[in-house]
């Protein structure tokens, strides 16, 4: 681990009322003297001119001094509160580096106080998903998982993992003991309690990974079926022009929107057919990458003619087991009443909604099958998960249903349990980073923001 001293501006780029340059590193009361020549004491706000090489003032404000270890990264750690301008920051840098700190490389402090076990690595990846929260939602979430909610239900799994691998590990070395000795010390009961528990805390986590990067929701579908007015009646903002002249939208529109705090990503694209207008062309070719691209993909038809030729060969173009939802749009020009039900066709099955996108009947059913689809349930426990934590817990998961077949078969074969078992604990220690390569530590960091 590096321990030379590090400094990095901590505030937003741009202007501002207060600037924060944060430092960080061992034996920090010179160089804040140097800086200042003031001694400030630990947690207390110190106001203070700030100085140039040649003792001349290059800003005012306040310092503040948090010593080893009882500061974020574990180290000594100065902060210098000074005026919000980007050029008084640059100057204020510039010095701190002259004093011999180095630029701090990415979500660098954030790593230091990992590696001091200030936090665990669940809890620092929460650092950046609190800053980088899209909703209220994602930033409640993101400050339980801060807070340790996620890693302690990670822990309480761990825990009970390791008592369940006594027990076999015990039982391998007095084998006289045999399969009889875990039935009666309740083991088997034990396991299925632990599959219990992890299957909770996996949708928890699935919930809040919603959260975190939403559901990305591709309208398709022929020319003037009303996709542009779908995406502004789910906007409520008039973001797409809306004509009655085939081929208005030539490239892909997006739009973030909210239902119950998840982040959907609206994208609506170019209407599909076959054209001569290099334009039109370029924007379909678009359209189509989009789909492939898409959690979701909303067929979008004219409720007065239904699924054509043209619909079924866009069906037929679509990627394999891509969830879609085939809307029937303009129903206030057929007297039809919305509705859902379910449909069944060559191309598998979908969810089939009536809707008017110009009066915004119908819309409230659309919302509640998005979110079906994103699979998503009130909660008020959820906290902030990302991809690799879904999968160090799908893969702990696994191995405990391994674990499960080779005891459940005619000859159980103990070791073999032993062995999912431990592998499934070392799938729960990568969350927290008490296995985690260097490699991956560097991944993680890489993507935090200078001075985090």
């Amino acid at each position: 681990m590096k321990s030379d001293t590090i400094a990095a501006i901590a505030t937003a780029p741009g202007r501002g009322g207060v600037g924060i340059i944060r430092i960080s590193g061992s034996n920090l009361l010179p160089f804040a003297f140097a800086l200042s020549r003031t001694n400030p004491r630990p947690r207390q706000a110190t106001m203070a001119d700030f100085l140039a090489a040649d003792g001349g003032a290059i800003d005012s404000g306040l310092l503040l001094f948090f010593p080893d270890p009882h500061s974020f990264t574990g180290e000594d750690v100065l902060e210098v509160h000074g005026h919000g301008g980007p050029v008084v920051m640059q100057m204020l840098l510039a010095r701190c580096l002259d004093l011999g700190a180095r630029l701090a490389e990415p979500g660098e402090f954030s790593r230091r106080a990992f590696l001091n076990g200030k936090l665990d690595l669940a809890q620092a990846e929460a650092v950046a998903d609190l800053i980088d929260a899209a909703t209220a939602s994602a930033a409640r979430s993101a400050m339980r998982s801060l807070q340790g909610e996620f890693s302690k239900a990670v822990h309480g799994l761990t825990e009970e993992l390791i008592d369940l691998r006594m027990l076999v590990e015990a039982t391998l070395d007095f084998p006289e003991e045999d399969i009889d000795f875990l039935r009666k010390a309740d083991a088997f009961g034990r396991l299925s309690r632990l599959q219990s528990r992890l299957t909770g805390v996996f949708d928890r986590a699935h919930q809040g990974k919603l959260l975190q990067s939403g559901l990305h929701v591709v309208l398709a579908g022929q020319p003037n079926v009303g996709k542009s007015s779908l995406l502004n009646q789910l906007a409520g903002d008039d973001l797409a022009i809306v004509t009655p002249v085939a081929g208005t939208t030539r490239d892909a529109l997006r739009s973030t929107i909210q239902i119950e705090g998840i982040p959907l990503h609206i994208i609506d694209t170019a209407g599909l057919r076959e054209t001569d207008d290099e334009v039109e062309r370029i924007g379909i070719e678009r359209s189509w990458q989009e789909i492939g691209r898409a959690d979701v993909v909303l067929l979008l038809a004219d409720a007065r003619t239904g699924i054509g030729d043209a619909d079924r060969a866009i069906l037929g173009r679509l990627p394999a087991n891509l969830p879609r939802i085939t809307v029937y749009n303009k129903i206030d020009l057929t007297g039809r009443a919305p509705e859902r039900h379910d449909e069944h066709d060559a191309h598998g099955d979908a969810v089939a909604i009536s809707l008017s996108a110009k009066a915004g009947s119908g819309i409230d059913l659309l919302r509640a099958e998005l979110l079906r689809i994103a699979g998503w349930h009130p909660a008020e426990d959820v906290f902030m998960a990302r991809e690799r934590h879904l999968r160090a817990l799908a893969a702990a998961r696994n191995h405990l249903a391994d674990a499960r077949r080779v005891v459940d078969g005619p000859c159980p074969a103990l070791d073999l349990f032993a062995e999912e078992l431990r592998l499934s604990q070392r799938s729960l220690g990568e969350i927290t980073g008490e296995f985690t390569a260097d490699d991956l530590l560097g991944v993680i960091f890489s993507r935090f923001c200078v001075g985090k």
